[in-house]
């Protein structure tokens, strides 16, 4: 699966309505910093589906990826596992490549608070998360 684009951009369409407001942040973001040819968007069902997504692009050639979704509590523990598990499969797969994967998942109590940091009061998370992939590349330039 070449892709031959430098950066990578994974979003889970499960919260919709708010994913798709993080993700239309992010691409605004890769075309605020000059990268509109540069980026792959990859699409998954849900956000514990993220990290192999992220994988499978760094394995394609990314130098790094951004990721988005929205883990809104619900009435069971089903919220904290996929909480951890997100968070934790792009954090490893961050230190074992040495590529960023930028943790863009919001992971809210209410949808209001979603949609807040979804372009609302709270600015858009998906914008911030592209933001930070561009700096922590500086920051590895910059330092090797």
């Amino acid at each position: 699966m070449p892709n031959k684009k430098k950066y990578g951009l994974v979003w889970s369409r499960f919260n919709e309505p708010v994913t798709s407001k993080l993700r239309d942040g992010a691409i605004a973001a890769f075309e605020k910093h000059n990268a509109a040819d540069d980026y792959v968007v990859v699409e998954v069902p849900g956000a514990y589906e993220i990290p192999l997504a992220a994988k499978w692009l760094l394995e394609t050639g990314c130098e790094a990826v951004a990721t988005v979704g929205a883990v809104i509590q619900g009435e069971t523990a089903h919220f904290d596992y996929v909480c951890s598990s997100v968070e934790r499969g792009c954090t490893q797969l961050q230190l074992e490549t040495g590529k960023p994967v930028v943790f863009g998942v919001i992971t809210t109590n209410t949808s209001e608070q979603a949609f807040d940091r979804a372009g609302g009061k709270k600015g858009n998370k998906g914008e911030h998360a592209v933001d930070t992939l561009f700096e922590m590349l500086t920051i590895k330039k910059n330092l090797l």
